[in-house]
């Protein structure tokens, strides 16, 4: 199968959506399914207000489609709802060519937050970018309950995966680790103001607070809290270490549509303390994360966890299984009911080759 992705998010980003895209790209390559990302870096852009690490590129909805065309993709999928696949989805819409969306973040409460406006300010430009596609991709059952309730119906599960052959329970920890009075409690993942992170580091348990991660609010954050250790981006077996090492996970996000650290935690036998809110509500169990309104409350009783229940939550996780509903989600347009007969033939050959 030729499917054409195009995101606004992507190297040299770090962050979920960019792990998720690299990692279900490289296991259907595997497969033999042949894979055109259409990203940033083959454009001219701008760095984001606010956000300069991520770049925002500008061209013609007709260059976008001539590399789609090019390549002679049999599905098309819109990953983020930056101008890059507005452009794109501009073309399959007069071209009547359909294609798939994925809800991978909050945009709207994250706008909110950078723009002190409400979140519902944001709702009518996410209903725009989402009703026309044939299937919108979502994480969990909260965000696709989200979508329905805005009338986005047209849903399609596409989970989420941990390498459980790199976040292990018996990764080395972090030399800092020997350092630090215990707990130690862990936060890993970008470091900005829609994170909540300062309401993790303004929490009073004893022990110990790290943080993983760069962002636009690092410095700021570095400022007001010097007894905090800023350990800055790590990736692979480091970071491995850093969630095996620590003695809880805090995630205090309260706008994610899943929270891929919370299941690399998990994986290495951390439990999590976190608010009950989408992402945590759907990922923990009792057993394996403590969840409350008072942060303070879940970190408490997310510390008596064993460490085994953790480990067995985190693997569920399967990202072979991800990119296989992420498959099924391209084909499955066919049951779409203004599908022209022959795009409905076409996605019939394609599924009957996976």
């Amino acid at each position: 199968m030729r499917i054409a992705l195009v995101t606004d998010a992507w190297h040299p980003q770090v962050n979920g959506v960019v792990r998720t895209l690299d990692t279900v790209v490289r296991l259907l390559r595997e497969r033999g399914h042949q894979i055109l990302v259409i990203s940033p870096d083959q454009y001219r852009s701008v760095p984001a207000p606010s956000y300069p690490e991520i770049r925002l590129a500008f061209t013609r909805a007709r260059t976008v489609g001539r590399q789609i065309e090019q390549f002679g993709a049999d599905a098309v999928h819109l990953a983020t709802e930056g101008p890059l696949c507005v452009q794109a989805r501009r073309w399959c819409r007069r071209n009547r060519r359909p294609f798939t969306t994925a809800y991978h973040t909050q945009f709207p409460e994250y706008l909110a937050k950078r723009t002190k406006l409400s979140p519902r300010v944001f709702w009518p430009y996410i209903r725009w970018f989402h009703q026309r596609s044939e299937a919108i991709m979502a994480s969990t059952e909260s965000i696709r309950h989200q979508l329905r309730s805005e009338r986005l119906t047209h849903v399609h599960h596409w989970s989420r995966g941990v390498d459980l052959d790199n976040f292990r329970a018996d990764a080395p920890s972090p030399a800092i680790y020997g350092q630090l009075q215990r707990p130690i409690q862990l936060y890993v993942g970008r470091v900005a103001v829609e994170k909540n992170i300062e309401a993790f580091l303004n929490s009073d348990q004893p022990g110990s607070k790290v943080v993983v991660g760069d962002g636009p609010a690092l410095a700021r954050l570095q400022a007001h809290h010097p007894d905090v250790h800023f350990a800055g981006r790590k990736s692979g077996q480091e970071l491995a270490g850093y969630y095996a090492g620590a003695d809880i996970f805090i995630f205090p996000s309260k706008t994610d549509t899943f929270g891929l650290v919370i299941i690399e935690a998990l994986a290495c036998g951390t439990p999590v303390a976190a608010y009950p809110v989408t992402g945590p509500v759907d990922i923990l169990t009792g057993t394996s994360g403590a969840m409350d309104a008072d942060l303070n409350i879940a970190i408490q009783r997310a510390l008596k966890l064993d460490s085994a229940d953790c480990i067995a939550q985190g693997e569920k996780y399967s990202w072979d299984a991800s990119a296989t509903q992420f498959l099924n989600g391209l084909v499955s347009q066919d049951l779409h009911p203004n599908c022209h007969m022959s795009r409905r033939i076409l996605a019939k050959a394609i599924f009957a080759r996976v």
